[in-house]
């Protein structure tokens, strides 16, 4: 800090000179005298400025050839290296700050610019680390991607270097949509730098695209133990990746194993509506019907879903609609005020054909809110205390235009989806999926719309026109014909 005042000081002392020194010269008309070895130079003003310029410059160039002479002396005696160095300063110089200027350019935005400087360092400097790297940011800036890829593959030469070349690679591969080559060099950069957070980053999100999700459980973990993670978000995190591997493992066939990952993924995390289940029917296929109804009630506390009433149904499938409705008891007097509760047991009142009950169930929700579900559970109770067919028309025709409901829901792009899955098929969003009413409705009802055969029975109206029997055989035919010969 001084002495850049210092500096500036100086500075500022020789300009008022140089100030001064030009108004006496230009107030002066008989310019300057100067007396050596008894001869007298008068210079006019004009003379006096050439005259110190040129002495300037000999006062620099003398400057140069004494460092040359001293570097020579010591090259004569015995320093092999000194006259080498003495150019190498020079060349290095130059290179620095050339380098220098290459990397404001880049900053800067000036491709050509920064291309230029970069070739200059490289041409001065015996640096390739140094250089490559630059003149593969400067390639970037300037669009030319085959040049940067080339740089980038030299600096895999250098272990120095390696994971920087592995790293601009990646890029390109990411911009370019080349996910597969793009997870590969990922795997390669976290392998020789595993705490580096960008790379962690990225390669999670390749392999949860990938669906790696033993890998990304594994990065996961990584990040938790470097102090990166939270781990609440952890555990919820880590919850979704194993149950989602359990579903992989049970595709394949290995029932055990995905029985096992998915009570862990409910232990992880109970209010992870999906886990619950798979738990659920874990325990069901272990013949634990305890554990299975400990599960689903847990998760129904933090949030009743219709895929858990579903799982505890299948506790015990074969019950008769009253003792059904009776062992739901305990589950229904978790949340009791809850609408999904609510329309649980006006369900189960409804298969056991108390449609009194059902009514009651119900409550006010025909008026407070009326989605597709609530109309079609009208309509059925109306049917089953025998209203006339206009009346249940009229419910169901309310039901058809009515909101639909809770969904799935993307709570990053508000994308509706069927089912639950880690990824959000739309924007990619990790678990953002959120059990809720979407703004906008414009999905089929899940959990309703599809029962209403079941529920109010088939119209009593002419049979259906053959044309529409071969047009749904050809639609099966279509799909039956587009499945892979695995599933057929």
């Amino acid at each position: 800090m001084v002495w850049s005042f210092v500096k500036i000081a100086v500075f500022l002392v020789v300009v008022a000179a140089l100030t001064l020194g030009a108004a006496h010269l230009a107030d002066s008309a008989e310019g300057i005298r100067i007396i050596a070895l008894g001869k007298e130079f008068t210079l006019g003003p004009l003379q006096a400025v050439i005259v110190a310029i040129l002495g300037f410059l000999a006062v620099w160039l003398v400057i140069r050839v004494v460092g040359f002479l001293v570097a020579l002396l010591r090259f004569l005696n015995g320093d092999e290296t000194a006259i080498s160095r003495y150019f190498d300063r020079n060349r290095e110089r130059k290179g620095y700050e050339a380098l220098g200027e290459g990397m404001l350019a880049i900053a800067s935005g000036e491709g050509r610019l920064a291309m230029s400087k970069a070739a200059r360092a490289e041409r001065f400097l015996d640096r390739p680390d140094l250089t490559n790297l630059l003149t593969a940011q400067a390639a970037e800036v300037s669009g030319d991607t085959r040049k940067a890829t080339v740089v980038y593959k030299r600096l895999l030469g250098d272990d120095r270097t390696r994971f920087v070349g592995i790293r601009g690679l990646l890029r390109q591969k990411l911009a370019e949509g080349d996910t597969e080559t793009a997870l590969k060099l990922a795997e390669k950069a976290y392998a020789l730098k595993p705490k580096h957070g960008e790379v962690q980053d990225t390669l999670l999100k390749l392999q949860e695209e990938k669906g790696d999700w033993k890998g990304a459980r594994e990065v996961l973990q990584a990040k938790l133990r470097q102090g990166l993670l939270p781990k609440d978000v952890h555990k919820r995190r880590d919850a979704v990746l194993a149950l989602q591997e359990a579903k992989d493992v049970l595709d394949e066939g290995a029932s055990i194993e995905a029985r096992e990952a998915a009570i862990a993924a409910n232990k992880a995390s109970p209010d992870l509506i999906p886990a619950a289940v798979m738990a659920a029917r874990a325990y069901i296929a272990k013949g634990s019907p305890k554990n299975a109804a400990r599960v689903v009630q847990k998760a129904w506390e933090a949030q009743p879903h219709p895929d858990l009433a579903a799982a505890y149904a299948e506790i015990v499938p074969d019950e008769a609609p009253a003792d059904r409705l009776k062992r739901f008891g305990k589950l229904l007097t978790l949340r009791p005020d809850h609408e999904e509760t609510k329309l649980l047991r006006a369900e189960l009142n409804i298969a056991a054909e108390d449609f009194p009950e059902a009514r009651r169930a119900l409550g006010d929700l025909v008026e407070t809110h009326p989605t597709s579900r609530v109309l079609t559970l009208m309509a059925a109770v109306e049917r089953g205390e025998g209203a006339d067919d206009a009346v249940v028309r009229g419910w169901l025709a309310r039901a058809l235009s009515a909101p639909r409901g809770p969904q799935w829901c993307c709570d990053k792009c508000q994308n509706i989806q069927a089912d639950w899955t880690p990824v959000c098929d739309n924007c990619g969003g990790f678990d953002t999926l959120s059990w809720r009413e979407p703004a906008q409705n414009a999905t089929p009802l899940p959990h309703g719309a599809e029962m209403l055969p079941l529920i109010v029975g088939k119209p009593e109206a002419a049979p259906e026109p053959v044309a529409d029997a071969e047009v749904l055989d050809a639609v099966e035919g279509d799909a039956e014909a587009a499945k892979p010969e695995s599933e057929k």
